[in-house]
């Protein structure tokens, strides 16, 4: 199946990043949420992102406005009517994405293939709601999206060889660099990394450094391009705990336990860039 025109659920950072590399690289693009502002938000956010692009000469100003206009807003499902896929990228809730994939369920074409963005929840269990389960994939993007090569294609149980080869092609149709992944919490990379970002928080708990030192040790002692701490604040303190809890849930296993800390820290709304303080102040 050639894939000309594809949906994207979330207009937020996930969402809007993945709308612009696919409108970047020729596919058109419907960009779903439930309130016009957050569409408009998404929609200024990525026209702002392709407008640096071309200050740094890394675009067109022909191509920009090409890929502005390959992408549509929408609060409207019933707009994904064509789609020969649908991206969902709502927020890291077990509840919220099976409703969206329920939803879904009942609008699209029986072909139209459909895709979790889903950091860590169970594909398996979110293609269980769907009367066609074969047609479900994760397609695990990282942010920031138009700058990070890799995407996770994560297959389920019930997940069909044409579903995947079909997801596989349009990773790489746009650029990505897909690596294949068992359905299992967390899949790979967050499996490793969401517990080192957890462990940071032990360690800036337990007063053994400052946040700033354990970021510049991990940085120069590690090569790592950004610190753990500073690394939760652009995630959203609130998403790596979900993940936390995801492994915990799903694997059983103690060392998974969310950092005391971490908890305190988003009950508190302190959730990192998108709210202005986490570890850092963004103010």
């Amino acid at each position: 199946m050639q894939i000309e025109h594809i949906g994207v659920i979330g207009a937020g950072t996930m969402g809007n990043g993945i709308a612009q590399v696919c409108a970047v690289s020729g596919l058109r693009v419907t960009m779903i949420d439930i309130h016009d502002a957050a569409v408009q938000r998404g929609l200024s956010t990525l026209s702002g992102s392709l407008d640096r692009l071309v200050k740094k000469d890394k675009l067109s100003q022909a191509d920009r406005d090409a890929a502005v206009a390959r992408v549509q807003g929408s609060t409207r499902y019933e707009d994904l009517a064509g789609t020969q896929l649908v991206i969902e990228a709502a927020t890291e809730n077990l509840e919220l994405k099976l409703r969206i994939l329920t939803q879904l369920d009942g609008l699209l074409g029986p072909d139209t293939v459909i895709a979790s963005n889903t950091s860590s929840i169970s594909i398996t269990q979110l293609a269980a709601v769907l009367k066609r389960p074969e047609r479900l994939i994760g397609l695990h993007f990282f942010n920031p999206v138009p700058l990070m090569a890799l995407v996770e294609v994560i297959r389920g149980m019930q997940t069909s060889d044409a579903t995947g080869e079909l997801a596989m092609a349009f990773a790489q149709a746009i650029g990505k660099t897909p690596v294949t992944v068992r359905n299992n919490p967390g899949f790979v990379v967050n499996r490793i990394l969401i517990p080192m970002i957890n462990e940071a928080i032990f360690v800036l708990q337990e007063g053994v450094a400052s946040a700033s030192d354990i970021d510049e040790g991990m940085k120069l002692g590690c090569n790592h391009p950004i610190g753990p701490l500073a690394l939760a604040d652009l995630i959203g303190l609130d998403t790596v705990l979900a993940i936390m809890n995801v492994l915990s849930d799903g694997l059983g296993d103690p060392k998974y336990r969310a950092a005391p800390l971490l908890k305190e820290m988003v009950a508190a709304g302190h959730l990192g860039r998108k709210s202005g303080q986490g570890f850092f102040s963004y103010a």
